[in-house]
């Protein structure tokens, strides 16, 4: 992998982290794309690069993290079950899912599918949880769970947490910045699991390769959050479904 390839990868990433679309399956299409084989340096850095984006969530949202101690317990029980998943099938994630398209494919096209059939029935509460301080431990731990389904590749980790935080009672602009949040302890841990594991492996090209899709991650990320913020307000997700599955047919028509 060169330094252009980790900018597009940057790019991909950046956009795709916190939107309902999947950023794992994306990079692994993007890979397959360029013709990029699926080393476990790509696979690292696939992982790795994700960091960015936390960053751009670290950045837009300090004044929450550190004024608001109750959230971080909130964060810790959403993260506990993909925390427990991810590690027990960890080897099974990075080793097979990782390296398979059919995969990656079938959860955009299926996810694009339930995302549109969700939002035509989905209606919202009046008594809906306006903000992220009455979001309950009970409901932090079932938005956990079904963020848990997005270690599989494709499925898309946002989508996931938001229609988990809409079926339980949130209101859309509170469970995705929950979402946005709750990316910190499980993207991080991901990628602390995986360095720790494949870093010392690395070489110094493959570091500032690593660095500079860190970098273009995180600049694009900071954009794509205002932007979804912006986007909920008078839209649905509806747009995200036809798009995944147009990604889906397109991939395997051509690939």
């Amino acid at each position: 992998m060169d330094v252009i390839q980790a900018v597009i990868f940057g790019v991909v990433e950046g956009i795709t982290e916190f939107l309902p679309i999947s950023s794992t399956g994306h990079l692994m299409l993007t890979a397959r794309y360029l013709g990029i084989a699926q080393t476990e340096f790509v696979k690292s850095f696939e992982i790795a690069i994700q960091s960015g984006a936390i960053l751009a969530v670290v950045v837009l949202y300090w004044k929450v993290l550190l004024k608001d101690r109750k959230i971080w317990g909130k964060l810790l029980a959403a993260f506990l079950p993909t925390a427990v998943i991810g590690a027990l099938l960890y080897r099974i994630i990075k080793g097979v899912l990782l390296d398979n398209s059919a995969v990656v494919l079938w959860a955009l096209f299926l996810g694009g599918v339930l995302l549109i059939l969700f939002e035509y029935l989905h209606r919202e509460k009046e008594d809906a949880a306006a903000t992220l301080s009455a979001i309950s431990y009970p409901q932090a731990l079932l938005i956990g769970l079904f963020q848990s389904f997005a270690v599989i590749p494709g499925v898309s980790r946002a989508a996931a947490t938001i229609v988990g935080g809409l079926i339980i009672g949130l209101k859309r602009r509170t469970i995705v910045e929950f979402s946005f949040l709750l990316a910190v302890p499980t993207m991080g841990a991901a990628m602390t699991l995986d360095l720790l594991k494949s870093a010392p492996s690395f070489n110094k090209d493959q570091f500032f390769v690593l660095a500079v899709g860190f970098l273009v991650s995180f600049a694009v990320a900071l954009v794509a959050i205002r932007f979804l913020l912006v986007f909920i307000k008078n839209h649905t997700f509806i747009p995200f479904g036809i798009y995944r599955i147009l990604i889906a047919v397109i991939f395997w028509l051509k690939y």
